[in-house]
């Protein structure tokens, strides 16, 4: 984003807000793992198509921020709202189909099913929400080829390599057509030419499709490919700065 589109400074005393009429919101969350707190008081958005990386050094609350943006754990004290639903006041289930439905998901060590294909890996979200299995293995073809790892798709996880594996879990995330990916440090098992691939393939893909992403990282070259970063520390937002 050039310094031409970016808002306008807030009046002197207001509130902050880089993100209005935002289509992932997070107000106040709190989050302690027995006597250590985790996330105090952390707010947080996210517009629709917008990537955000969220920063901040080993055990600073950045993946469990992330965990209880995506549903997957509850703050202990907060709110989530998403396309304007309160998510932290869903059951488990329906967190599951809207995660299912909306979200898709990246991790470090990609998290294929190692008894699967690729290509049945990529397909298993949509088979998760009773697409035909034909069907299915189409679309995730289909990215599996945008990913530019189309002739890994009759092999399993155990007979690729880590950059392939990671594209690989970049099309599951996206064959769904999500509305928001969760990245948790998706370059962090690889090397550097293969990480910046894999962003490079992640990021263009996410802006075709309109998907927003909210990237967990700690290292500064993977979060430049963002609109916006985020800097957690010892559980609190510290700044919000847009990427340059």
């Amino acid at each position: 984003m050039t310094p031409a589109t970016r808002p306008a400074p807030e009046a002197p005393g207001a509130p902050a807000d880089p993100t209005p009429n935002a289509l992932l919101r997070a107000t106040g969350l709190t989050k302690a793992y027995g006597p250590t707190p985790a996330l105090t008081g952390v707010d947080f958005s996210l517009r629709a198509g917008e990537v955000v990386a969220v920063m901040g050094p080993s055990g600073s609350g950045k993946s469990t921020l992330l965990h209880c943006l995506a549903g997957i754990v509850s703050p202990d004290a907060g709110t989530v709202h998403y396309d304007g639903r309160e998510l932290t006041a869903l059951g488990d289930a329906r967190r599951s189909a809207l995660r299912r439905a909306d979200f898709g998901f990246v991790f470090q060590f990609g998290q294929l099913v190692p008894e699967l294909t690729c290509v049945e890996n990529v397909a298993l979200p949509l088979r998760l929400n009773g697409e035909r299995r034909r069907a299915a293995e189409r679309r995730a073809l289909e990215w599996l080829t945008r990913l530019e790892v189309d002739d890994v798709a009759g092999k399993r996880p155990g007979e690729i390599s880590g950059g392939q594996g990671q594209r690989v879990a970049v099309a599951r995330a996206l064959v769904t057509a999500p509305r928001v990916i969760f990245a948790d440090e998706p370059t962090g098992a690889l090397d550097s030419l293969n990480g910046e691939r894999v962003m490079s393939l992640l990021t263009d893909a996410s802006r075709d499709t309109g998907a927003a992403v909210v990237l967990v990282t700690h290292e500064a070259r993977v979060a430049a490919y963002s609109d916006r970063e985020v800097v957690v520390r010892d559980g609190a937002v510290r700044t919000t700065e847009w990427a340059a």
